[in-house]
């Protein structure tokens, strides 16, 4: 059952300070789809704060959860409106519809279950086969990409700036595992556990993305959000998990500005304490306890991090420092010495732990 929690994000993969700049450049092809874009967010925002709890999605009336181990996919269209969920593009089981959007938003939600399946046995985002429903096409122009409680939503971009937001698996990812931290540790959106929260979306965004290519923690990228933008911007991604701080510098987006250690923790009353950009703290310190062990980054680090989402002694308002502890117990109880070894040099290195 989910804890009682403030943690349901308050809107989007895109942080509000990358908006804010775009809503504020001369050229209108650049200002008014991040304008747009900001109105729709806020919108969201006000809906969910007047329900005082995200949505939360249910099966239709005499349908039955798909059996462990199988997703229960359902794509729709919302033809550019912001009425969710839209029209059904297609649905568990179907063929490829030909649409570029519903196909990846299909592939990549089951790519996400399949991770989450597969090596942590866990059936959805619930754990008891919460069907994973998504609307692509959704908006004019929309620069965004959510989940809402009870399903994801996707924008087109802007092709200026930002590309279609099914294009990236991690991103899904990202998105879907707000979803299990509402479900499991319900981290508070704000200061350091909304990081937390950030971050562990980041991880297993990640993680998803390697799964689905069958890569060792060596062999990837490391870079979350790979393709979003258009070739016109100079960015590698959204974010880099191996260098926090490096994954764009272009005039129209400024400069990365996530810290890679706590020396330089960013102490702001913007993007709720900095929840998007503090996230690379612990985002560098997975990337290290994870390339330190041989093998797949999803086992080792990665059963640790999500061992200790899913461990009642983790708080809804843990910070950097006791989530970092927790792991360390939660890897001597399930991992062993080298386990532990690699996750406590990690945290040391980024300057949570000593």
């Amino acid at each position: 059952m989910p804890r009682p929690s403030e943690s349901t994000p308050l809107i989007g993969v895109i942080p509000p300070y990358v908006l804010d700049r775009l809503a504020q450049h001369a050229d209108a092809r650049v200002s008014m789809p991040a304008v747009k874009t900001l109105i729709i967010d806020q919108q969201q925002r006000g809906l969910r704060e007047m329900a005082g709890q995200p949505p939360r999605a249910t099966l239709a009336p005499g349908r039955h959860a798909a059996p462990p181990g199988t997703p229960q996919r359902a794509v729709h269209d919302a033809d550019n409106t912001t009425t969710l969920p839209g029209t059904l593009a297609r649905a568990e089981g179907r063929p490829a519809s030909g649409d570029p959007a519903v196909d990846e938003a299909y592939a990549h939600l089951g790519a996400t279950y399949k991770l989450f399946w597969d090596v942590y046995k866990r059936h959805s985002i619930d754990g008891h086969g919460l069907p994973l429903v998504g609307t692509v096409h959704y908006g004019e122009d929309y620069e965004n990409a959510f989940w809402n409680g009870a399903q994801m939503v996707f924008g087109d971009g802007d092709g200026e700036v930002f590309n279609r937001f099914t294009i990236a698996v991690d991103i899904i990812g990202h998105e879907l595992t707000h979803g299990v931290i509402d479900t499991e540790a319900g981290l508070l959106y704000q200061g350091q556990p909304g990081a937390l929260n950030e971050s562990l979306c980041d991880v297993f965004g990640a993680l998803v993305k390697q799964y689905a290519l069958g890569q060792t923690a060596r062999q990837a990228d490391w870079l979350v959000g790979a393709g979003l933008f258009t070739e016109s911007i100079n960015a590698r991604a959204l974010r880099s998990m191996a260098e926090p701080g490096s994954a764009y510098d272009d005039p129209l987006l400024g400069k990365d500005p996530q810290p890679a250690h706590m020396r330089d923790y960013a102490d702001t009353p913007r993007d709720n304490g900095g929840v998007h950009i503090n996230s690379g703290i612990p985002n560098r310190a997975f990337f290290l306890a994870a390339t330190a062990l041989d093998g797949p980054a999803w086992k080792g680090a990665g059963q640790v991090w999500y061992d200790t989402l899913c461990d009642k002694r983790l708080r809804h308002d843990a910070d950097f420092k006791a989530f970092a502890s927790l792991t360390l117990t939660v890897a001597a109880e399930r991992q062993g010495a080298a386990v532990q070894q690699a996750i406590a040099k990690a945290w040391a290195a980024v300057g949570v732990l000593s």
